[in-house]
Parts: C-alpha cells; structure tokens; sequence
C-alpha cells in the first residue's frame, strides 16, 4: 500500500504546494490536485512537478465535459514528460451543477463520454492516428460543420505510451465499468466496513470484464489522519466535508452522494443533512452527521487504533491511502504511517 495525500484546496496554491512538497522526504508517495470551478489543476500539476522529485502527481479530477479527449491526452502526455513519468489522471464527470453552471455544457451520457476519454486518451498517448466517431467527433465530419479536419496523431513523443488512467465514480453503473476498463478508481466518502456491500457487486461485475493486461485496479481512498492520545476529537473535523457532500452537491434526488449515504444506511440522516446544509444551516447540517460516519471514514485516535483503521482500509482493497494529516506534525504523522504499510 502507498500513502498519498490531496492538495488543500483552498488558500495559496503555492504554499499548499510547498507543504505537500515537503511531505516528500517524509514517504508521501503522491499528490491529488482537484479542480471543481476554482483554479484549473493541470497549471497546479506542473508547479508540483517542478518542485517535487520522486512522488506521484494525480488530477483528481479532469472532467470530462470541459476537456476534450485530445486535450486530455494532452495534459497527460506533458504532465507526464516535465514531471519525468510520475503523471496519474484521474477523470469524472463532475456533477451537472457544475458542467451546466460553470462550464455550460448539457450534462449527457456521463459513462460513455468517461470511457471514451480513457480509449481515446490511451490510443493517442501510443501515438495511433484517430479517426473515431462517437460522443467526440475526430476528425469532425462535414455533416457537422467540418471542412478541413483530417486525422492526426499527437505530435510529441509522450514519455510513457500508458499513463495511468484513475476514475472518480459511486454509481453501481459507473463503478462497473470504472472496474472494467480503469487503471484505478477513486471513491469519496469511503467507508471500508461499509464499502462492499454498496459496491461488491459492480466491481465484480467489470473486473469480470476485466482485461487482465491492465493488472488489478487501484483504489484510492482514506480521510483525516491525526495520532495521539487525544487524537480522536479531530474526526469532527469531516464534519463539513460530509455535510458538504451529502447535504450541498446537487439538488434533492440529484445528490450522487446524498445517494451514498443512503447506501450506507444512513436514509434518515442523509435527508436531515440535505434539508438543513439546502436551507442554509450549515452548522446544523454538520452537527446532523452521524458520528459513526465520522469515525469509520477517518484515521483518528491513539497510535493502535489507527493501525486498526489503516488495516480497515487495507482489507477493504485500498491500494493507496489517502490522508489529509491534521495537527502540529503532518510529517511525522506521514512518516509513521509510512512505516506500518
């Protein structure tokens, strides 16, 4: 198992980048930059390239909705060449506030648009000439307004032929075939007591499907991280996180996350936090979290306890734990980690 870490993603992007930067020498083994409608991550993503020498550095996520496939391909092929092959993307199709709020795109066909952008992205990285014709038009025909397309090949050599294709999905459909055809899927609100019996199924069912070139999917998932005798009090701190998720991100009925909540078992709760996060009580809506949910998604409490839960995460098939370290110290808090996995 690796240990990886998101980006904050609020405040100076330069002195979030520093602060992961000098989790490095403590064995992060990699970085997520988000997105959503604030600054663009592939900008962020060459910054920590520059100032980093050894981990990973992960888009999580592009959508595939404001990008087009080509463009994609591209972001990986140059943040994989100027970061010398540490590139990983991951993709999603964000919610439909933001593709149709902020970047004013009909939200349709989410799982075909994915999985066109990872065949698409795969075929240009190894520099095969594309004519393809589906969601996305390359070269675009005449009956759709093109004249002078014609089909093309990425003009630079990318680094590595394959760059690894992570997705960001929660839906029994999409986590299908995010099982199917992905390199490794990132799940948000993990709950690894709690995880197969929302997604056993589906991700049975695409690994069935599963081309065994492509080795067993990675998983990307973990929470606050924070050691010590009193550590425990920090789990309050996914608080807004969750009320955020599961009470802001979409409208009622339209809330993937909302839906996982439910899933979890949570129905009653899932309703209270939406109602109240929807209404404009925030605080109500965090104090409405569970505190159940709030324990079983993070890493928080005396060193033997937190173990417990890195082995939670572990045989729940998290290949990469991911923690936001919280306290005095992240860097000790990284390095002990580090050292039980």
């Amino acid at each position: 198992m690796e240990i990886s870490a998101p980006l904050a993603y609020a405040g100076d992007p330069r002195q979030a980048a520093d602060d992961v930067a000098a989790l490095e020498s403590a064995g992060l083994d990699a970085v997520w930059v988000a997105e959503a409608y604030g600054f663009d991550s592939p900008t962020i993503m060459g910054y920590l390239a520059a100032r980093t020498e050894r981990m990973k550095i992960g888009a999580a996520i592009l959508n595939v909705y404001s990008r087009t496939p080509a463009l994609i391909a591209q972001t990986a092929a140059g943040l994989d060449a100027i970061s010398g092959g540490r590139a990983i993307i991951g993709l999603g199709a964000s919610g439909p506030q933001v593709v149709e709020g902020w970047h004013g795109k009909p939200y349709d066909k989410p799982l075909a648009r994915t999985r066109e952008a990872i065949e698409l992205t795969r075929r240009i990285l190894r520099r095969e000439v594309i004519d393809h014709h589906g969601v996305t038009d390359m070269p675009l025909p005449a009956e759709k307004g093109g004249k002078l397309g014609k089909p093309l090949k990425i003009l630079t050599r990318p680094v590595r032929p394959e760059v690894p294709l992570y997705v960001a999905s929660l839906g029994p459909a999409n986590v299908r075939m995010t099982a199917e055809i992905a390199d490794g899927w990132l799940p948000t609100l993990f709950i690894p007591e709690k995880a197969h019996q929302v997604w056993g199924a589906p991700l049975a069912e695409g690994k069935e499907k599963r081309d065994p070139a492509l080795g067993p999917l990675q998983t990307v998932a973990g929470g606050l991280l924070s050691i010590g005798d009193d550590a425990a009090a920090a789990r309050d701190l996914a608080r807004p996180q969750i009320a955020l998720y599961v009470g802001g991100m979409g409208a009622p009925g339209k809330n993937f996350y909302n839906d996982l909540a439910v899933a979890y078992g949570y129905e009653k709760e899932a309703e209270r936090i939406q109602e109240l996060y929807l209404s404009g009580r925030k605080k109500e809506a965090e104090a409405a979290v569970p505190d159940e949910f709030c324990e079983l998604m993070t890493l928080c409490g005396p060193e033997s306890y937190v173990r417990e839960r890195v082995e939670a995460f572990r045989e729940a098939g998290v290949t990469m734990l991911n923690v936001i370290p919280v306290g005095p110290e992240p860097a000790k808090s990284i390095e002990t980690v580090k050292g039980w996995l």
